[in-house]
């Protein structure tokens, strides 16, 4: 075949070729980001133009319409603040519980399991990772949810009457609540975090392993001082796609964490989160702009992934840095 067609010898057609190709992907990915973001915010824009940016933001009320007002028919409010902090409450108690969890299988099938076992085990959770999540919810309401309750119950009894514990772990209001919905995308994300961390840590290089412990290192200071700092980086995006799912969870959360529009510490009330105020009011949206509302809550969703994730890498980059600084 002629080197100007391979590439070989430096810079031929199909080597250029190639690099187009790989840059014109690139920017398709990010040209259909921009697009997903101008069209949502030229949907939401009227119900941004009736609350104002800020207030849409900082706005704790949901009224669709009320014509129970005690001055009659009361203008419509959009506040997007109770579904904010009920997604990130969710997503962080979901990424508190699976992020051990996962790490923790995920070390087993690369350093600890017979040859075996890994095998069904790794198709036991990519199965897992497969099941939908209306399964999820549906289980979590019928099945998990009346014992969670008594474990709540119980828990409230145990550090009710500390300050800050008895905040958190307030009286139950029922089985549907922040912390069943973090429970219940916990254990939906631990399958995909695990898969990612695995096959992260299946890239590290025997070498290394073999050497930490030929120096006398004890299994645990060798996935401490030759897995983690290798893996790191791929931990993090594995934790990060997790998150991402977590935050953008919709029909599991729409049944466990509640309809209500508050902002509570209580970890055991109902709540609400962004996907799920979407899907539960798209049918009635209320009065205008109520559609536009609900666009805006996807824009919001949108915005807040953006950031999650550019706060991810720079994380990985400062620590990337700073391991490279002690390796030398």
């Amino acid at each position: 075949m002629p080197s100007w067609l391979t590439g070989r010898g430096g810079g031929g057609l199909g080597d250029r070729a190639f690099r187009w190709l790989t840059l014109a992907a690139g920017l398709l990915v990010l040209a259909v980001l921009a697009l997903i973001l101008v069209f949502t915010v030229k949907e939401a824009w009227p119900a941004f133009r009736h609350e104002g940016i800020w207030g849409f933001l900082t706005g704790d009320r949901w009224v669709p319409n009320d014509p129970d007002g005690p001055d009659g028919p009361e203008r419509p409010r959009y506040g997007a603040l109770a579904f904010i902090y009920g997604t990130i409450v969710t997503s962080l108690i979901a990424v508190t519980i699976a992020v051990p969890i996962s790490v923790g299988i995920a070390l087993f099938l690369t350093e600890y399991a017979p040859r075996r076992l890994r095998g069904p085990a790794v198709t036991i959770i990519d199965l897992l990772a497969a099941v939908p999540s209306v399964v999820f919810g549906l289980w979590a309401i019928l099945v998990l949810g009346p014992w969670l309750v008594d474990a709540y119950q119980a828990t409230h009894g145990l550090v009710g009457a500390l300050p800050i514990l008895g905040s958190l772990f307030g009286p139950p209001q029922g089985p549907r609540a922040f912390m069943t919905a973090g429970i219940i995308v916990a254990i939906m994300i631990i399958p995909i975090i695990t898969s990612i961390t695995r096959e992260v840590f299946a890239t590290v290089p025997s070498a290394d392993k073999q050497a930490a412990l030929a120096l006398g290192a004890t299994r645990w200071e060798m996935i401490r001082g030759a897995v983690f700092p290798h893996s790191f980086g791929g931990v993090v995006g594995a934790v990060m796609l997790g998150l991402g799912r977590a935050m953008g969870e919709t029909i599991a959360v729409s049944l466990t964490v509640g309809a209500a529009t508050q902002i509570t510490a209580n970890l055991f009330a109902s709540g609400n989160t962004l996907p799920a105020r979407i899907v539960q009011n798209w049918g009635d949206p209320g009065i205008p702009p109520g559609r536009s509302a609900l666009v805006g809550l996807g824009v919001v969703l949108f915005v807040i992934t953006v950031i999650v994730n550019y706060l991810a890498r720079l994380v990985v980059r400062r620590a990337e840095i700073r391991m490279r600084g002690a390796a030398a």
